[in-house]
């Protein structure tokens, strides 16, 4: 009887449209207008088709664990469609030799280019000296002035706020109203505003947390004639929406993107 009730009452929500924060079992279905596709099946398919437009969204996990590589992807396959797409790149990171083989068309991106800081050190901004200026929070302040430009623009349908690198605890010190902010400006749009960061930090209601972990007990592929004459050739990761393994994405090791048709393997 309970399972009737909740199935019932979960029907009645998404039939009045009130569902953007429903979690269950059930696989996300969207309109392939209302999603911007990333241009990797096995992400595209547990979201529904893509990054929910007119929300805020997250790309989160380790560093080395795809995340660059799923972001390069989304803003690449916004601009084979013809879309325009923004990279807010706060620590000026983003390599595009590498990035080229993931099928840019590059008068479609628009790259607002960061402050080159290199590594935080442990512990900061807590062991910054009382008189040396922040330049970390000068650097995350800039980058969020900028996605808010931009999305008040309007045009973009992909947008990527990539906070990588900055010290999760200068991230997470930002106001709530930060998010709010860029989620009143998308809401409505056709626009995919996606930050990308080690921990969630301020997806919208309607948006998507996805989370990107190296699969368990899976080592990199590895090619070649002898252990001294090889190259790793990819690497396997674990999907995640909302907490839940939903698929596995193998990751080309040669190049950023070298295969957009990648494998994917369903275990939810």
């Amino acid at each position: 009887m309970p399972a009737l009730a909740r199935a019932d009452l979960e029907h009645l929500l998404r039939v009045r449209k009130l569902d953007v924060t429903l979690t269950s079992a059930r696989p996300l279905v969207a309109d392939e207008h209302a999603v911007a596709p990333t241009g990797v099946a096995a992400i595209d398919g547990p979201l529904g088709g893509g990054w929910p437009r007119g929300q805020v969204s997250e790309l989160v996990g380790a560093v080395s664990s795809g995340l660059t590589w799923v972001a390069t992807m989304s803003l690449a396959a916004a601009t084979r469609r013809g879309e325009l797409s923004a990279l807010i790149d706060t620590t000026d990171t983003f390599d595009p030799p590498s990035a080229a083989t993931a099928g840019f068309l590059w008068p479609h991106l628009l790259w607002v280019r960061g402050t080159a800081l290199g590594p935080a050190p442990p512990g900061w901004p807590a062991t910054r000296p009382s008189r040396e200026p922040d330049l970390w929070q000068v650097a995350v302040d800039r980058a969020i002035k900028a996605t808010a430009l931009v999305l008040e623009a309007g045009g973009f349908d992909v947008v990527v706020l990539d906070l990588l690198g900055v010290p999760p605890a200068l991230v997470g010190r930002l106001p709530f109203t930060t998010w709010r902010r860029l989620q009143r400006m998308v809401e409505g749009r056709r626009t995919a505003c996606v930050l990308l960061h080690a921990q969630p930090v301020g997806r919208s209601a309607g948006g998507v947390t996805v989370r990107l972990d190296p699969a368990e007990a899976v080592a990199g592929r590895w090619v070649g004639a002898s252990a001294r004459a090889r190259r790793l050739e990819g690497v396997q990761f674990e999907v995640r929406v909302a907490g839940r393994v939903v698929s596995w994405v193998d990751r080309p090791g040669a190049a950023v993107g070298s295969n957009p048709a990648v494998p994917d393997r369903l275990v939810d």
